[in-house]
């Protein structure tokens, strides 16, 4: 190989590499943004959850009146 196919490679790989960095970086905000909103999600599962489990025993002792 001559010394401008190497050169061509190595920015090639340069380019690579860069463009591989930036996905990573993106990847890594998508995981950071999906963990932040699976933990709302889990938050007003438990607080719709506690609700309806309130609403449960309201009509249960409905009910038995």
């Amino acid at each position: 190989m001559s010394p401008t196919d190497l050169e061509t490679k190595l920015d090639e790989l340069t380019q690579l590499c860069e463009a591989l960095l930036l996905k990573q970086q993106q990847l890594s905000s998508d995981n950071q943004r999906l963990t932040q909103e699976r933990a709302q999600l889990l938050e007003r599962n438990v607080a719709v959850k506690s609700k309806v489990e309130g609403m449960i025993l309201r009509l249960k002792s409905l009910e038995q009146d």
